[in-house]
């Protein structure tokens, strides 16, 4: 039977009372009795230890499994993906998630060409699109300088609103269904923003 001094033992070792193993050991002979019950004691101290770690890894796994459940901190139920635009930086590319697809967010600067496929937040214009490729699925690259994305793959190219300029891509960046939400953009969600792109056939 496990004693109350081998559980405050145990609860020091746990929390940190000791700084090394000599010192575990003094405490160990000191105050359990010396080494006369010091047999009995290591071996209900092993089992109780035992016993100890192995919930505490058990805690430990389960927990680090929920993290993998857990979808991430900008991701919510049904697959809703908000993105709050209210700091974006002009001609700077942005790439977020959305049910495992990479997402190409970019505010565009005055001097870019406003577009039909724009997403319009208070002043600003913004290109939101999937960030693959229409040809085979790659990710194109962002190039700041000539206002386009460019598929290393193939060589296709799509304009800063998404529109395929070159190469073999046979459609545009394809829109994700989204939904304004004040400065933020909701996506896997159908608002009249996007449904009235949809029904110009502008999404894809």
């Amino acid at each position: 039977m496990v004693t109350k001094t081998t559980n405050r033992f145990i609860f020091k070792i746990i929390n940190g009372h000791f700084n090394d193993v000599w010192s575990i050991l003094k405490y160990y002979d000191f105050n359990l009795g010396g080494i006369q019950h010091m047999e009995k004691e290591r071996r209900d101290f092993m089992g109780l230890g035992l016993g100890v770690f192995t919930a505490v890894g058990g805690v430990g796994a389960l927990y680090a499994m929920k993290r993998t459940w857990d979808p991430l901190p900008s991701v919510k139920a049904a697959g809703f993906t908000t993105i709050d635009l209210a700091g974006a930086k002009g001609n700077e590319l942005v790439v977020e998630k959305w049910r495992g697809k990479p997402i190409f967010v970019l505010k565009k600067t005055a001097e870019m060409k406003a577009d039909k496929r724009d997403i319009v937040i208070g002043k600003d214009r913004f290109h939101v699109s999937v960030g693959l490729c229409t040809h085979l699925g790659c990710i194109p690259a962002y190039k700041k300088g000539d206002h386009k994305f460019v598929c290393a793959c193939h060589g296709g190219e799509f304009d800063a609103s998404g529109h395929q300029v070159f190469g073999p891509p046979p459609s545009p960046l394809e829109i994700p269904p989204f939904k304004i939400d004040g400065t933020k953009l909701v996506l896997g969600e159908e608002g009249p923003e996007f449904k009235k792109m949809k029904d110009a056939g502008l999404t894809a």
